[in-house]
């Protein structure tokens, strides 16, 4: 039998210790990877599932994937990209296959498809607006001349089909509005200017309980698009009225008020009609909080306020209150 010489069993040693230092560094590196992958796994904005093809069982996923675990259960490997609706949103599926792995990712598409059918019904408002805008104008324009030509008691008559024609102009004026996007043009005026024209909406609007408008009485002057801010105002006096109509009450009261500092006017509008319901639905557009309401009106005044390098938010001193701000 060979006998191992001491020089031998030192080098065998050696030897050993150096595959043993080899293999843990070699199982260090992949420990390494198999972290960087789940880093980068956790890191994607998207639901992201490993499964083995064997069983199902997952092998990797993502703390997003984990929050839709139920939306793995309807999961189904093809070859092309798909949609899948569930728990109230869209997503877009992809799956793929490598070696004894499927691969699925489930991206949120639900603002994105909310984008695109917005664009689409601003399209189709806009198409209906314009056949609708001459047919209105002919009415408009009938009405005037038969007020002038009724007999007295008809009047009040040929009035309500004014205030109505009224009501259908703005909402093409905002749906145009809304298709095309707002642009300010600049120059300055007074706001006794702006509360003139606000007060001849009013009339025209047209309501049946006793309210009471109360509009700031100095005059100060305003940097802004006139018309763009008339309307902006014009939406809150027409919400508040029709928040008031629906109150129990027989009469109320709209406010506004207004503040400054250097470099903004704040308005605050206040109204005692009906409190607002589905706050978060707000400012979406064809989303209305009111039973007569198209859902432009707020998005709208944000819109333009926005083009004012403003803004138009809830404050919360009274129960109904909007603050709007507009840049000096």
């Amino acid at each position: 039998m060979a006998t191992v010489t001491p020089q031998e069993l030192n080098l065998l040693i050696e030897q050993t210790y150096k595959v043993e230092k080899e293999f843990n560094e070699l199982k260090s590196s992949y420990a390494h990877l198999q972290d960087t992958v789940e880093k980068v796994v956790e890191f994607l904005p998207n639901a992201v599932w490993i499964l083995n093809s064997k069983d199902n069982t997952v092998f990797l996923q993502n703390s997003y994937a984990r929050e839709l675990w139920q939306l793995l259960k309807m999961l189904e490997y093809k070859e092309e990209d798909y949609e899948l609706k569930f728990d109230g949103r869209s997503f877009l599926i992809k799956s793929s296959t490598y070696q004894d792995k499927i691969m699925f990712s489930a991206t949120d598409i639900t603002e994105q498809k909310r984008k695109e059918n917005l664009a689409t019904m601003g399209q189709m408002a806009a198409h209906l607006s314009h056949e609708i805008r001459n047919p209105i104008g002919a009415i408009s324009l009938m009405s005037s001349t038969l007020k002038k030509r009724v007999i007295e008691e008809n009047i009040p008559i040929v009035e309500e089909i004014q205030k109505s024609v009224h009501r259908i102009e703005r909402i093409i004026k905002a749906t145009l509005m809304f298709s095309k996007g707002v642009e300010a043009h600049k120059k300055e005026f007074l706001w006794s200017e702006l509360k003139e024209a606000l007060t001849m909406s009013i009339e025209y609007y047209g309501y049946s309980k006793d309210i009471t408008f109360i509009f700031p009485e100095e005059d100060f002057t305003i940097n802004g698009d006139k018309d763009l801010l008339e309307m902006l105002f014009t939406n809150f006096l027409a919400n508040a009225i029709d928040a008031i109509e629906l109150d129990e009450r027989e009469d109320g009261i709209v406010e506004i008020k207004h503040t400054s500092d250097q470099q903004n006017h704040i308005f605050k509008i206040y109204d005692s009609g009906l409190a607002i319901e589905n706050k978060d639905e707000l400012f979406e557009a064809f989303k209305s909080t009111k039973v007569k309401g198209n859902g432009l009106g707020l998005v709208l005044s944000q819109e333009i306020a926005q083009a004012h390098n403003g803004s138009v938010t809830l404050c919360n001193e009274r129960e109904k209150c909007f603050r709007v701000m507009i840049q000096k």
